[in-house]
C-alpha cells in the first residue's frame, strides 16, 4: 500500500454575547453654575434609578464602556466631562460650562449615564 497524507477535519464556531450594563445617575443642581465656570457633582450628590443615595460611581471598563452626561434632558459633548469612579470625595463628574455660553441654572437635572459591557463568548470545537 502506498503512503498516505492524513488530515484532520476540525471545525469551530464561536458565539459572542456583548451584554450592556447601563446605569443612571440623578443630580438636580443647588445652585447657578456661570459659564466659563464648572460644575463639580460628588458621587454622594447623585442619587440611583430606585432613588436611594448613591454611594460610589461605577468604574469605566476599558474598551468596554462610555459614559453620557445629560443637562436638562440634552446630551452633552463628551469634551465638556471628566468623569472619575470610586466612593464619595473620590468619585464625581465635572461639567466645564463653556465660557460665552449660558449657565446652568439652578433646579437643572443632570443625569449621569455609565454603560459598562460584559461580552462572553463560548467555541464549539467540532472534530
Amino acid at each position: 500500500m502506498a503512503l498516505q497524507l492524513m488530515k484532520l477535519l476540525i471545525t469551530a464556531s464561536t458565539t459572542t454575547n456583548v451584554v450592556p450594563s447601563p446605569q443612571k445617575f440623578f443630580y438636580v443642581t443647588a445652585a447657578e453654575t456661570a459659564a466659563g465656570s464648572t460644575l463639580t457633582v460628588d458621587a454622594a450628590s447623585f442619587f440611583q434609578d430606585d432613588g436611594a443615595a448613591a454611594t460610589a460611581l461605577p468604574a469605566l471598563t476599558s474598551s468596554n464602556s462610555y459614559f453620557n452626561v445629560y443637562i436638562n434632558g440634552v446630551l452633552q459633548q463628551q469634551g465638556n466631562s471628566t468623569y472619575t469612579p470610586g466612593a464619595t470625595t473620590i468619585g464625581s463628574l465635572a461639567f466645564a460650562v463653556p465660557a460665552g455660553g449660558s449657565p446652568i441654572l439652578q433646579n437643572t437635572s443632570v443625569v449621569l449615564e455609565v454603560v459598562n459591557y460584559a461580552p462572553a463568548s463560548t467555541t464549539t470545537v467540532a472534530t
